[in-house]
C-alpha cells in the first residue's frame, strides 16, 4: 500500500487526526487488512467523522491533492515546479499554433489542389505526402493541440476542414489500432483527397441548404465516379489511399455505392474511412445544420451497425476518440461551460476543462482550468455550441 500510495499522493492519517475539507480515498480496516472505498469523498460534516469513530475505523487514506487548501495537506509549489507548469503551458501554446499553421497549409493545399483539377490537371502526390507526415509527427508530439485546432470549424469551409478533419481522424485512429507509419501516410494521403471527385459537383447541389431530391442526390453520388476518374490519372498513388477515397460510401450489406462492396471486400482501412466521414460530417456545422455533439454523433454510428458500418470498428473508434474528446465542449456539475482541454494519460471521465461561460448567470465568466482528477466537479454533459448561443471560438 506504501508504494501506492505515493504515487498517488495518500497518506494514512488517524480518524482522530481528520478535519472537514479532507478527502477520504479509502478505510483502512487495519484489523483485516483490507481497505474499503464505497464511502470515499471529502469531508464536509463532523458527523461523517463521528460515524468513523463510531464504527471502530482507526484510520483512513486521504487524498492530499483533492482535500482543501485549508487542510495543510498539498505540497508547497515549489519554483522549479511552477517554472515547470509555465513551461508545460508555453509548450502547450507552442503546439497548438503549430497545429494550427499545419492546418492553414493543409487547407491552402488543398484549395489549390481543387482549383488545379478543377481546370483539368493532374494531381501531384509528394505534397500530400509530405502533409501527411507531418500530420502524423503532429498527432505523436501532442494530439490534443491538433484536436483543439481541428474543433474550430466554419461553414464556408467545409470541403476543406473535412477533409482535413478526415484524414486527422484516421491517422488518430490507426495509431489507437498500432497501424504501422507507412499505413498511417497512405490513409492520411487518401482522406485529404477522399472528397476530390466534388470538384465537379454541381455548386448547387454541393451546397444545397436542404434535403436532395432523388435526382439531385444521384448526382452527388457522382462524386465517387469523378473521384475513380482522378485516381486513374494519378500517379503514385497507392491502392490504400484509393480506396480510402473510394470506399467511404460503401456498406457492408452492398448498398453503398459506387461498387456496391460487400462484407469481406472492403478491407479494414476501407471500414476505417466510411467510420470517420460520417462522424465528422455529424460534428461539422453546415449551411443547413448544426453541429452535433460527440456523443450525439456516436448513437448515429452505432445505429448504422452492422448493416452499414463495421460494429467492432465503432467501439473501437469511440474508445478512441473517447465520449468526451479534446475540443469538444461540456457543461460541468456546477453549470459552467468549457472546452475539453486535455486528456492524454486521463480517463474519459476526467480530461482538464478550459470554463469560459456560466449558464446560471448566462454570461462569459474569467477562464479557468478545472482538472477534474482533483475537483469534485463532474461533467454532466456533452453540448454543443448552437444549443447555447455562445461562440467558443476565441477560447481554443
Amino acid at each position: 500500500m506504501s508504494e501506492s500510495a505515493e504515487t498517488v499522493e495518500l497518506i494514512k492519517l488517524p480518524v482522530s487526526q481528520l478535519t472537514l475539507g479532507m478527502f477520504v480515498s479509502a478505510i483502512d480496516k487495519n484489523d483485516q487488512g483490507q481497505l474499503a472505498i464505497a464511502n470515499a469523498g471529502q469531508i464536509k460534516h463532523k458527523d461523517a467523522i463521528l460515524k468513523l469513530a463510531k464504527s471502530g475505523i482507526k484510520f483512513v487514506w486521504v487524498d492530499t491533492e483533492r482535500s482543501a487548501e485549508h487542510c495543510g495537506l498539498k505540497k508547497k509549489t515549489t519554483n522549479d515546479s511552477q517554472a515547470d507548469n509555465r513551461k508545460a503551458l508555453v509548450s502547450r501554446d507552442k503546439q497548438q499554433a503549430q497545429a494550427k499553421v499545419m492546418l492553414t497549409e493543409a487547407k491552402d493545399l488543398i484549395r489549390k489542389v481543387l482549383s488545379e483539377t478543377f481546370e483539368g490537371k493532374a494531381i501531384e502526390v509528394a505534397p500530400f505526402e509530405a502533409l501527411a507526415d507531418t500530420m502524423i509527427e503532429s498527432v505523436m508530439l501532442d494530439a490534443d493541440a491538433l484536436k483543439c485546432m481541428s474543433a474550430l470549424r466554419s461553414k464556408d469551409a467545409y470541403l476543406l476542414e473535412h477533409s482535413v478533419n478526415v484524414a486527422f481522424l484516421l491517422v488518430t485512429f490507426g495509431k489507437y489500432l498500432n497501424l504501422d507509419r507507412d499505413m498511417l501516410r497512405q490513409m492520411a494521403v487518401g482522406g485529404i483527397l477522399h472528397d476530390i471527385g466534388k470538384i465537379k459537383v454541381d455548386n448547387k447541389v454541393l451546397h444545397k441548404p436542404g434535403k436532395l431530391t432523388p435526382e439531385e442526390f444521384e448526382h452527388m453520388k457522382l462524386h465517387q465516379v469523378y473521384a475513380l476518374e482522378i485516381m486513374n490519372e494519378t500517379s503514385g498513388l497507392s491502392q490504400i489511399s484509393k480506396d480510402i477515397c473510394l470506399m467511404h460510401h460503401e456498406k457492408l450489406d452492398g448498398r453503398g455505392y459506387p461498387r456496391g462492396l460487400k462484407g469481406d471486400e472492403i478491407p479494414r482501412h476501407g471500414r476505417m474511412s466510411c467510420i470517420v466521414d460520417i462522424f465528422d460530417a455529424l460534428t461539422a456545422t453546415r449551411c443547413y445544420k448544426e453541429a452535433m455533439s460527440p456523443a450525439a454523433a456516436f448513437k448515429i454510428l452505432l445505429s448504422l451497425t452492422p448493416f452499414h458500418l463495421d460494429q467492432e470498428l465503432v467501439y473501437e473508434f469511440i474508445r478512441c476518440i473517447g465520449i468526451y474528446p479534446v475540443g469538444s465542449l461540456v457543461e460541468l456539475s456546477d453549470g459552467r461551460v468549457g472546452i475539453v482541454w486535455a486528456s492524454k494519460d486521463r480517463d474519459a471521465l476526467h480530461p482538464i476543462v478550459k470554463c469560459f461561460y456560466s449558464l446560471k448567470v448566462k454570461r462569459y465568466t474569467d477562464v479557468a482550468m478545472v482538472d477534474l482528477l482533483k475537483s469534485e466537479l463532474y461533467i454532466e454533459r456533452g453540448v454543443s455550441p448552437s444549443s447555447l448561443d455562445i461562440d467558443p471560438t476565441p477560447f481554443y
